[in-house]
């Protein structure tokens, strides 16, 4: 459930929840009060209607109250003159009487009639002892005044009459309902703020535990990451913008894991490169000395001998001019600084004819280079490549293959093929193979499966690295297969340019 849901539920739980438990509470103090509650409605109740009592008996007070002093209030508006009528008030005052009420009539500031209930009332306590403001029942508010130890209510209407102005005082006697509100209104105000304390509380306590549980695992997680511990997983299992952060966090730690991993990696292959720049340079440098120094002492004491060291010095010499170069372009190819001139290519066209400059090549060492296209006849294949860098790609894989061939006749097959609207290129030799446990570095630069490092199979260790970069840089691939004894198999896989139609081009 989202951050957001949690937030709106609870909002919605802190105005519904309180609601009804104040009204489970309201009902639970009425029991409590159910005898004051009682008491009350014997008093207003009509002993006609036994069969109604609490709040039935009470609203009926009241209803038949409100109807007698609508009555008054009419005759009043539209027959003032009754007002000095003193029998047709004592005929009325019996049904006030009954409803606990009663009226006091002014004419010109002299009481000319008051109810039996309110006999020897003192108006003018009345007037003065006038205290609050209340809603007791559906009708319009009233005032309530205490005269002689008893509580009223009190409506006051002024009425004009034949003999000068006057007033009508309706009064209500409403004691029971004043002793009851002192004890029921505290407890009722005390409840409320009660269930809304408990209420916030509890919804506080458990929307802010589901945010703060994982705010501190998330700041554990960091302190961890800030003291360089990044093998702590952040287990926060959530389907909310919490475990949406937490899973960006967690995939964070991760890459930055993975990148300080690298990075280490890195390091120790700039060691290692450093290392085996150093002995590749260091083995044709002693030599050129050694041959140097052989010149100039004179060891070299006739011609064949100085021709000998001069042919050594220049070999050793273009040795270090290739690895140097090989560096070179590796270094920029590995800084993504090589340019590229990519121009389409008809690939099957482009391999026949470098296959038959190899094996012209190769003649001389012995070695026949072949070429077998399993595409069909008349099929055009076309790639997008760089041509130049393309011929490095197949040459330093020939060139590794023939200084490892052993098996006679010796010979390198170049294959074409489609496969999932890849150019498949594959070119196998009879060598002697490579042993499983090196056959997945063979790409790594300055990697050699002899751990000696020795010259006698030639290369620096940069030429199957090359061949990852400049493939790669096409937007291809490449591998390799082996079998100790039998001989290597190295492929790599080019995209295929397609038509506008979509047919493969």
């Amino acid at each position: 459930m989202s951050i957001r849901k949690k937030l709106l539920i609870s909002n919605f739980g802190m105005v519904f929840i309180p609601l009804f438990l104040f009204f489970v509470a309201a009902v639970l103090l009425l029991g409590l009060f159910q005898r004051d509650i009682a008491g009350i409605s014997d008093y207003y109740g009509d002993s006609t209607e036994g069969e109604r009592g609490g709040f039935a008996a009470i609203g009926n007070h009241f209803e038949k109250r409100d109807e007698l002093f609508a009555g008054i209030r009419f005759f009043a508006r539209y027959d003032p003159a009754r007002l000095n009528d003193t029998a047709f008030w004592s005929k009325i005052d019996p049904e006030l009487a009954a409803s606990k009420a009663g009226i006091v009539i002014v004419s010109n500031g002299v009481p000319t009639f008051t109810s039996a209930l309110l006999a020897g009332i003192d108006m003018d306590e009345l007037e003065q002892n006038a205290w609050g403001h209340y809603r007791l029942w559906p009708h319009s508010p009233f005032d309530v005044a205490e005269v002689g130890g008893k509580r009223y209510s009190v409506d006051k209407l002024d009425v004009t009459i034949p003999d000068g102005g006057g007033t009508v005082y309706f009064l209500s006697d409403m004691s029971p309902f004043m002793q009851l509100f002192p004890k029921v209104i505290p407890l009722l105000a005390a409840t409320l703020l009660f269930i809304l304390a408990l209420t916030n509380g509890v919804l506080t306590f458990f929307v802010s535990r589901s945010f703060i549980k994982p705010l501190y695992a998330l700041k554990e997680a960091a302190e961890r990451i800030k003291e360089g511990d990044l093998g702590h997983e952040l287990a926060v299992r959530r389907k909310d913008e919490f475990g949406e952060l937490a899973a960006a966090f967690e995939e964070m730690r991760l890459r930055l894991k993975r990148s300080i991993e690298l990075q280490l990696q890195y390091e120790e292959n700039r060691k290692q490169l450093l290392s085996n720049i150093s002995h590749d340079l260091k083995t044709p440098i002693t030599a050129i000395k050694g041959c140097v120094e052989g010149l100039l002492d004179g060891v070299a004491d006739t011609p064949k001998k100085r021709d000998n060291y001069l042919r050594m010095i220049s070999k050793k010499a273009t040795d270090m001019d290739r690895q140097i170069d090989e560096l070179f372009l590796f270094s920029k190819l590995d800084l993504n600084r090589v340019p590229f001139h990519f121009e389409r290519t008809e690939l099957t066209a482009y391999l026949r004819d470098y296959a038959e400059e190899l094996n012209f090549q190769a003649q001389s060492a012995g070695v026949t280079v072949t070429f077998d296209s399993a595409v069909e006849d008349g099929r055009n294949l076309f790639v997008n490549a760089d041509r130049e860098k393309l011929r490095r790609v197949i040459q330093n894989i020939t060139d590794n293959s023939i200084k490892h061939l052993e098996h006679e006749p010796k010979r390198i097959d170049i294959e074409l093929s489609v496969e999932n609207r890849e150019a498949i290129v594959r070119i196998r030799d009879n060598g002697c193979g490579i042993a499983p446990d090196a056959l997945p570095h063979i790409f790594d630069r300055f990697y050699r499966a002899d751990p000696s490092r020795s010259e006698a199979t030639g290369g620096s260790g940069l030429g199957l690295a090359i061949v990852k970069q400049i493939v790669e840089g096409h937007g291809g691939r490449v591998w390799a297969e082996s079998a100790e004894g039998e001989g290597t198999t190295v492929s790599f896989a080019l995209p295929i340019l397609t038509t506008a139609e979509g047919e493969q081009a």
